[in-house]
């Protein structure tokens, strides 16, 4: 990181502040490597709460000169009229993903809103904060394409997904994470919504070792894949997604779609759609989703892949 690109930083975000969101939404992405310099850092937009995200150690100059920049900020008019109550730094390279409050006080658990539906966030436990902001787009589509239907969501986390599904009409939800946690902060954002639990299903299990559990709730109209890279012990993507591919057809009704996702820079959309031509060669490409525009990537494919397959009957 260059601490040159620093005056870059700041003007962005002076501009992005002074039509800050009602909602909760990226504010810079550096990770798209658009803006030199700034490669790993990123800033969201949290209810008020301004998390600005390190993803390697800077070099001392560089740490430096941004928390100047960040301190200087709040004392700009453009701070104060945008309701800013927190200015938070994650070191995400450090063990633990320390969270460190340069100004107002930090709210740990904050509720916010994305396309009227609401959320309820973690900060300071763990890496990830609850709600991954580049898939806003695919819970859009789910909400469209959910009503009436059975909807499986695999690696549901905190189950945003389930939530956009109930409020598009979904008959049914089955959220399935190995992580219990997750399920349960997915439980609360339900809640959060006025949803009727009666149509949710919570499944904290290893998924490949509960396909007759996942297959006797089905079939499914609508499935979502949107898996980690790497999990310890648990799954592997250029490993496992196979397996996940080939178990489609048993899992969906005729005329039934899926998305499948991939967010791993490294690994583009042939993956997918090669993987299912050979897994489950009924299901057919449809399209890939937009990303939202302020996830902008200098590669595209190096983005998040959110791809629509149909099952042909």
């Amino acid at each position: 990181m260059d601490p040159t690109a620093l005056p870059t930083l700041y003007a962005h975000l002076q501009n992005a502040l002074g039509s800050a969101p009602d909602e909760a939404r990226r504010l810079f992405h550096g990770r798209g490597r658009c803006w030199p310099g700034l490669e790993q850092l990123t800033v969201d937009w949290l209810d008020g709460q301004l998390l600005v995200a390190l993803f390697r150690e800077p070099e001392p100059a560089f740490m430096t000169g941004l928390q100047a920049l960040l301190r200087e900020l709040t004392g700009q008019e453009v701070w104060r009229n945008s309701g800013a109550r927190a200015l938070l730094l994650q070191h995400r390279s450090r063990e633990g993903a320390p969270l460190e409050v340069l100004w107002g006080e930090l709210e740990p658990e904050p509720r916010v809103r994305e396309q009227g539906l609401n959320y309820q966030l973690m900060l300071g436990r763990n890496q990830n904060h609850g709600l991954f902001l580049d898939m806003r787009y695919g819970r859009r589509w789910v909400q469209r394409q959910a009503r009436g239907k059975r909807v499986l969501n695999l690696f549901a986390y905190t189950c945003g997904f389930s939530v956009a599904a109930l409020a598009g009409g979904a008959e049914q939800v089955v959220n399935l994470d190995m992580a219990r946690s997750a399920l349960a902060r997915g439980r609360d954002n339900h809640r959060l919504n006025g949803h009727d639990l009666g149509k949710v299903t919570f499944l904290g299990h290893e998924l490949f070792k509960s396909w007759g559990k996942v297959r006797k709730l089905g079939p499914y109209e609508l499935i979502i894949i949107d898996p980690p890279s790497f999990q310890k012990g648990s799954f592997a993507l250029t490993r496992d997604y196979q397996k996940i591919l080939r178990r489609l057809p048993e899992l969906l009704t005729d005329n039934g779609r899926v998305l499948a996702c991939v967010n791993d820079p490294d690994i583009a959309s042939r993956f997918l759609i090669d993987g299912m031509a050979e897994q489950a060669p009924r299901l057919r490409f449809v399209e890939r989703l937009d990303n939202p525009p302020e996830f902008a990537d200098i590669d595209p494919e190096a983005g998040l892949k959110a791809l629509v397959f149909d099952h042909q009957a």
